[in-house]
């Protein structure tokens, strides 16, 4: 650095930017950073920023979705969607911070037992819960199905002849429980799926209107994080026997329907959104998996003057306004 020797100028130091920070540094070593317009100073193990000899604390906010559940076969409930949490989080400078992002759940053939359940996804100390998988029927015996199972949002039951099959139950603060699937006993009519919960509204339960339908899926959370409103977190919708009415919708934000002839349609990759429900085909003992689970997703949004460009895993990185975002569609970490 280069002193100043007239004391009302003070001392000139030397400047880089986030990325030609020097590679060898030594403890103390300080410089003006005109990425950050910080001044940097190493402390033996990492950089740090200051401003009025303290670490600056940077308010980022989140948007942490688990994997969706997959729908049930053979009339099956609708997948509950991943867990959704958002917030803001403080990060200090230098510190990396790590993100896991749950891949959506998997379908299945097998009678009577639920779709898969997504897995989870991390961040700043927080775990939003993989959706529940919808409840899975079967085609041949009275009361052979299962429930939806329990998850971020619950997946929705299956549709079973002679009885209910409830549907699983949601995390406080994540989703909603997945609505209730039966049979519509008043005409003797067809099996149907309930839908699975949302982030911000519950499964429906099947309808036993006409000649029956299945539960609509709840529907997800919207959120402009990203600078643009965009609905995350939506249940699957309950498949139901060909001889239905109808089949149960998609929640908004990637919910899959139901299905009345084959498989339920999957959830959308990257919204954590529930599968819909496969389809029992009357007369057949043909069994239709449901769709299976959307992936989750992890956002982060802080000011443009505090990014680092120090990240893992190849999120997308895009800005609007004075932010900028960071989306992790895979596993990876970034360094504030």
């Amino acid at each position: 650095m280069t002193m100043i020797l007239d004391g009302t100028k003070g001392v000139g130091l030397p400047t880089w930017t986030t990325g030609t920070r020097p590679l060898s540094p030594v403890a103390g070593q300080q410089g003006y950073n005109t990425t950050l317009n910080l001044i940097d100073y190493y402390n033996g193990t990492s950089w740090q920023s200051v401003a009025s000899a303290s670490i600056i604390p940077i308010t980022a906010s989140y948007l942490i979705v688990a994997g969706g559940g997959a729908g049930g076969c053979s009339q099956g409930g609708g997948g509950g969607a991943g867990g959704l949490l958002s917030g803001t989080s403080i990060l200090v400078t230098g510190t990396t911070y790590s993100f896991t992002v749950g891949a959506g759940g998997s379908n299945n053939t097998t009678a009577s037992t639920a779709g898969g359940s997504g897995s989870n996804s991390t961040g700043f100390s927080l775990t939003s819960i993989g959706g529940g998988g919808g409840g899975g029927g079967n085609r041949v015996g009275t009361g052979a199905a299962s429930v939806g199972a329990n998850g971020g949002s619950g997946g929705g039951g299956a549709g079973v002849y002679g009885t209910t099959k409830a549907g699983g139950a949601g995390t406080s603060g994540q989703g909603t429980a997945g609505g209730t699937g039966g049979e519509d006993v008043a005409s003797t009519g067809p099996e149907l799926g309930g839908g699975g919960g949302g982030a911000s509204a519950a499964g429906g339960n099947f309808s036993t209107a006409g000649a029956g339908s299945g539960g609509n899926g709840g529907n997800g959370t919207a959120s402009s994080i990203t600078g643009s409103s965009v609905t995350y977190a939506g249940g699957g919708g309950g498949g139901v026997r060909s001889d239905a009415a109808s089949v149960g919708s998609g929640g908004d934000g990637g919910g899959g329907a139901g299905s009345i002839s084959g498989t339920g349609v999957s959830g959308t990759a990257n919204t954590g959104g529930g599968g819909g429900g496969g389809a029992g085909i009357y007369g057949s003992a043909t069994i239709y998996a449901g769709g299976n689970g959307g992936s989750g997703v992890v956002i982060i949004s802080l000011p443009t003057i505090f990014y680092t460009g120090t990240t893992t895993g190849s999120p997308t990185v895009t800005t609007s306004g004075a932010n900028t975002i960071i989306k992790f569609t895979a596993s990876g970490s970034y360094t504030a």
